[in-house]
């Protein structure tokens, strides 16, 4: 196919509504239209017009909307996505906050508070030096107090006990971190299980899971479309019949997701509002049988056993 050059220019405001206007999308109040724009880039919303375009027989997307469409509709869909990413990022701060704090505990108390610099306190295959050299740089760039005060007071600085270095340390570092743990049975050495029994959990699934939450939080950290994404990094398939067709059509979706961070708040004990408040956040959207579709969701999925 040959590539050309893109030639399309940048629309006024009051031109954005009049191009959607043209291609079937339907105003209520145009002022209030044009003010959402200048606010809500054109190009970011048109991720939630996407699913309102005409689709043709062989699902060819034409740049006209289906009859109906309305542009309230469209920030209505925005503004749920919004709710939901916040709704999920609080539920990841509380399961990562309870992950560094087992993985803080097994490692001080086991190895001590400079446990984490010693290579063979990890498997061989794992990265030590590049793991260790991040939290270095992450701990130089610091400007919390606790970490001056350190620096001015003991030596060997960026190295710093695990009970601090937890507190600086990111979601994806915790996740890499524990991958290196060790988990021999035979040799009697169960790191990851130390960590992972605190949340009823094989130590393989925490590990898949802390990696697929860490995409996860990304993608809400940058404001990305959540609710309807195509997962590119997704949990590992399990056989338990709870967690695969029909009862949980799909792994690639934030249905998908929910019930991971419904199962692990349950650990932490305060899961029950959040599991409420998403609840009454994905009622009005779910009674839509396309939209149930596009997050995952089964026709029942406030009875999902997991779930409930």
């Amino acid at each position: 196919m040959l590539k050309r050059l893109y030639a399309k220019p940048a629309l006024t405001f009051a031109e954005q509504v009049s191009h959607l206007q043209m291609n079937g999308v339907m105003f209520t109040d145009i002022e209030q239209a044009t003010q959402q724009l200048s606010c809500i880039s054109y190009y970011r919303l048109s991720a939630y017009w996407y699913p309102f375009r005409i689709r043709g027989a062989s699902d060819n997307v034409s740049n006209q909307f289906e009859q109906g469409t309305n542009f309230q509709s469209v920030i209505d869909l925005y503004e749920f996505d919004r709710k939901l990413r916040g709704l999920v990022l609080d539920a990841i701060e509380r399961v990562e906050v309870a992950v560094r704090t087992q993985f803080t505990y097994h490692i001080g108390h086991k190895y001590g508070a400079f446990g984490h610099v010693k290579a063979n306190n990890f498997h061989s295959s794992f990265n030590h030096k590049k793991w260790l050299d991040k939290l270095k740089d992450e701990t130089k760039r610091s400007r919390d107090e606790f970490v001056a005060h350190y620096q001015s007071k003991y030596e060997g600085f960026p190295v710093i006990p695990i009970w601090m270095l937890t507190e600086l340390m990111s979601l994806g570092a915790l996740s890499f971190g524990y991958t290196g743990l060790k988990n021999n049975q035979k040799a009697g050495v169960e790191d990851k299980k130390a960590i992972s029994q605190h949340f009823n959990l094989h130590h393989k699934r925490l590990g898949d899971w802390l990696h697929t939450l860490t995409y996860i939080r990304n993608i809400c950290a940058h404001h990305s479309r959540l609710w309807n994404r195509e997962l590119a990094i997704r949990p590992g398939k399990k056989k338990n019949s709870e967690w695969s067709a029909p009862i949980t059509p799909r792994s690639d979706r934030i249905f998908y997701i929910l019930l991971i961070l419904r199962y692990l708040l349950r650990a932490t004990g305060n899961g029950d509002n959040w599991a409420k408040t998403i609840n009454e956040l994905l009622a009005p959207i779910a009674k839509e049988k396309r939209w149930r579709a596009a997050m995952g969701l089964p026709e029942n999925w406030q009875e999902h056993p997991l779930w409930l």
